[in-house]
């Protein structure tokens, strides 16, 4: 019953479109085909051929308009999926690419990043809201692979910063002072989710990622 329902809303909104567009729609064609028959002169029929071929273009742009009224059913449905999926983050930790770091005012940061090769030098630095660093913390050498550090909110003085948003950077370099990459990612427990926008946003605190942007989910 559902199924048939929707059937005849999707033909229903096909037909609206035709109209809109083209003046009229399969309905208003067939009277003025019908029409046609009635007052055409017996001895000058119309060529049925052409009639015919009218016809088939009619049912052809309605076809296209059908076709286009259940694509958009169809992304409807794929965003009201992604949007259930996006809210089921909620509560829960992720990993995601990118550099934002929210402070609370009082709890430490989990700031993770990875290195591609093993450094000698690793430095990381906090840029507060403006693009002011506000603390660099010298890490040493590193191995290579996924890094965890615990940044406690205050800056390079050691006087602790506002609640807020905050990104992060690491440089690694080799012995040769030679630039490594390194890959941040921006991490912590999901408390919100905006789907205002074309891509779900998920909230960590002060900042928010992407949905498409998330790399795992913790438990």
């Amino acid at each position: 019953m559902v199924s048939t329902v929707t059937a005849t809303t999707d033909a229903a909104s096909a037909q609206a479109a035709m109209k809109k567009s083209l003046g009229m729609n399969k309905d208003d064609f067939m009277k003025l085909f019908i029409a046609q028959l009635q007052y055409q002169d017996p001895m000058k029929p119309q060529d049925p051929s052409a009639m015919l071929d009218q016809l088939s273009q009619l049912s052809l742009v309605e076809q296209s308009y059908n076709s286009n009224t259940s694509l958009n059913n169809l992304l409807k449905a794929q965003n009201n999926s992604i949007s259930l999926t996006a809210v089921s983050f909620i509560g829960k930790d992720v990993k995601a690419n990118g550099n934002a770091a929210s402070f609370d005012g009082s709890t430490p940061s989990t700031l993770e990043f990875s290195l591609s090769l093993p450094s000698a030098a690793t430095q990381l630095a906090v840029v507060d809201a403006s693009g002011k660093v506000v603390r660099t913390t010298e890490l040493g050498a590193n191995t290579a692979g996924d890094k965890v550090f615990s940044w406690d909110g205050r800056d390079t003085s050691g006087a602790l910063l506002p609640a807020g948003a905050y990104t992060f950077m690491v440089r690694a370099t080799d012995a040769s002072g030679k630039t490594l990459p390194a890959t941040t990612y921006t991490t912590g427990r999901v408390d919100g989710v905006n789907l205002s926008g074309s891509t779900p946003q998920l909230s960590i605190g002060a900042t928010s990622v992407a949905l498409s942007d998330v790399i795992s989910m913790g438990v």
